[in-house]
């Protein structure tokens, strides 16, 4: 696997992977009606679109050159001191890999300036949770809006410093 740029040619690719992702990650929490709307708003064509043009941003992928295996997708805020991860996700048949951590290392990387890193994380995703601390991430609060504001979906904040 190697970690590339997303392109406007990825988007349907990008799109399947979220969507099965979401749906082994999350039907059993939420069910598979309420993860179905949820891929369709925030995995919607024009949503991934939207990230590819997004300033101070980074949307990025693992590919092995046939079939990408994980996504990862942050922001930063005005100064370039807060990064915001908002996604990264992998195929839960590649998971265990290195594949996470390659893409969260990218994202790392791709902000020089940043002093932090912030996430929301489901608080029931436990394999989530355990990479997370494994790669130096605190909690350091709550939400109830996970995602985007009024998704009314409650979620772990955790953070990390970066150098």
């Amino acid at each position: 696997m190697f970690v590339r740029t997303a392109s406007a040619r990825d988007l349907a690719a990008v799109r399947a992977l979220l969507v099965e992702t979401w749906h082994a990650t999350y039907d059993p929490i939420y069910g598979v009606d309420r993860v179905t709307e949820i891929t369709e708003d925030w995995h919607s064509p024009a949503a991934l679109r939207g990230r590819l043009t997004q300033p101070r941003s980074e949307f990025i992928l693992a590919d092995d050159g046939q079939s990408l295996g994980g996504v990862a997708f942050a922001s930063a805020d005005d100064d370039g001191r807060v990064v915001t991860l908002h996604q990264l996700y992998v195929l839960p048949a590649m998971q265990g890999r290195g594949i996470g951590g390659m893409l969260l290392d990218e994202i790392v990387a791709s902000f020089p300036q940043a002093r932090r890193l912030v996430l929301e994380v489901e608080a029931a995703n436990f394999p989530a949770i355990a990479f997370y601390q494994a790669h130096g991430f605190s909690l350091v609060g709550r939400t109830q809006h996970c995602g985007k504001e009024g998704s009314g979906i409650p979620a772990l904040v955790y953070a990390r410093a970066l150098a």
